[in-house]
């Protein structure tokens, strides 16, 4: 294999000699960057600004809320609003906070968008990474410890006010029951790592208001269109309750981010059509009985 192109592509980025490509080493790729680049990776500054310093202070850098995860008995699903704070200004009404980083899992992020968006870009890449190296997809609880490492990486950056706190959702294919295949796992910002056996959770400032009207609505036997449904309900009340949260937008056709994880489908986000139509179902029902 030429090595050139390969040099080419990522020389502009400051990655190191192009024999580092070919070295026999772990299969993670941000082990990789780690020896190569260490710069390029979350929560890293350009030279000369440190993570204390007045300048990283003066970013005003965008955070995301909120996000809910549900497990119900076909799997899991994750959904997040599109909103995106900077102090008491709407940075953004669109940001997508919710991914799919392989077949069987999804990541959600509250917190520094911009670390948090770079984290999950990596996450999937190192996903990817394994699987073509090692042949066989990383279980999934070697996801989420994969995921609790890059957070752990992160502290500095944490220690200084750009806290991320990822929500990972999955589907274990090796679980013997599939009734409770689909997993929530959530962490703190150092990294540690639990998982949420009440088949349900929500991360971000608008979390406590989700999480009740959740407490509420959810049953983990629901089928899986109640169970979307059932978190946009959450997302609507953390809206109407949080500032940074943003509830569905029927002007601008904005509505919140759904990702569904099943046996028979894998990973899939759902299509804004259908949230639409469910979102609208939402609003119709608020509309009579505006308490819920």
């Amino acid at each position: 294999m030429d090595s050139r192109p390969v040099y080419a592509a990522t020389a502009g980025h400051g990655v190191g000699d192009v024999a580092a490509f070919f070295t026999p080493g772990s299969p993670s790729f941000t082990d990789f960057v780690t020896a190569t680049a260490p710069h390029l990776l979350p929560g890293r500054f350009p030279e000369g600004m440190a993570v204390g310093s007045p300048q990283a202070a003066a970013l005003g850098a965008p955070h995301g809320t909120t996000i809910v995860a549900l497990v119900c008995s076909e799997g899991v699903v994750i959904a997040g609003d599109r909103r995106a704070t900077s102090g008491n200004v709407i940075a953004q009404r669109d940001i997508e906070k919710v991914f799919v980083t392989d077949s069987y899992s999804a990541v959600g992020i509250a917190g520094s968008a911009g670390i948090a968006l770079e984290m999950v870009r990596l996450f999937s890449v190192d996903l990817e990474h394994y699987e073509k190296t090692e042949g066989v997809p990383l279980s999934l609880d070697g996801k989420a410890n994969k995921l609790a490492g890059m957070i752990r990486q992160n502290l500095g950056a944490a220690l200084q006010g750009f806290v991320v706190v990822p929500l990972f959702v999955g589907y274990d294919t090796d679980a013997t029951d599939p009734a409770k295949a689909g997993r929530i796992v959530t962490y703190d910002p150092t990294g540690g790592r639990y998982g949420e056996w009440e088949g349900y959770h929500a991360v971000g400032s608008g979390a406590t208001f989700a999480k009740s009207s959740m407490k509420k609505l959810h049953n983990t036997a629901d089928d899986l269109r109640t169970t979307i449904r059932t978190a946009i309900e959450a997302l609507y009340d953390a809206a109407d309750d949080d500032t940074a949260t943003g509830g569905p937008d029927t002007v601008r056709h904005i509505y919140p981010v759904v990702v569904s994880i099943t046996g028979a489908e894998g990973a899939v986000r759902r299509a804004d059509e259908e949230i639409a139509g469910i979102a609208a179902e939402v609003l119709a029902a608020r509309a009579e009985k505006p308490g819920g």
